[in-house]
């Protein structure tokens, strides 16, 4: 469909306002392009960088999407990264913000230690102290 950058990141904006993250973390997305990644245990917010930085490169690439957080888990299955984005699919997003208000969210879920399980999927969601995220399920 290709939808352009930036009408995905306008999209990106309102969902990481809805989703009430952290006023600076939007701020620096919406202004410098920088992406988050929100850490456990309270959620707080590091930009991206280094083999992190390039994954999600990857993924908007090969998924024509926009990243706009990152939430970094660690199960009993391994260390996780879920890359919440904007598809380029618009007539999904009022599907899409319904859902990030029931604390679920379809994303891409990297699997650290092993990359072949990584996959897209839904995801339970939920806001941390921080004013950042975690993956409950």
């Amino acid at each position: 469909m290709n939808i352009s950058r930036e009408d995905k990141k306008t999209e990106a904006i309102a969902r990481m306002k809805a989703l009430g993250l952290f006023s600076d973390t939007v701020a620096q997305f919406e202004k410098q392009d920088l992406v988050s990644m929100s850490e456990p245990p309270l959620g707080a917010f590091f930009w991206l960088e280094g083999e992190d930085l390039e994954r999600v490169k990857k993924f908007e690439e090969n998924y024509n999407a926009l990243v706009y957080v990152v939430i970094r888990s660690y199960t009993t299955i391994g260390k996780m990264d879920a890359f919440l984005y904007v598809s380029d699919h618009a007539e999904e997003w009022d599907a899409e913000r319904e859902d990030l208000k029931n604390g679920e969210t379809i994303a891409y879920v990297f699997n650290h230690d092993m990359p072949d399980c990584s996959e897209l999927g839904y995801i339970g969601i939920e806001g941390t102290v921080a004013a950042g995220l975690c993956h409950t399920w």
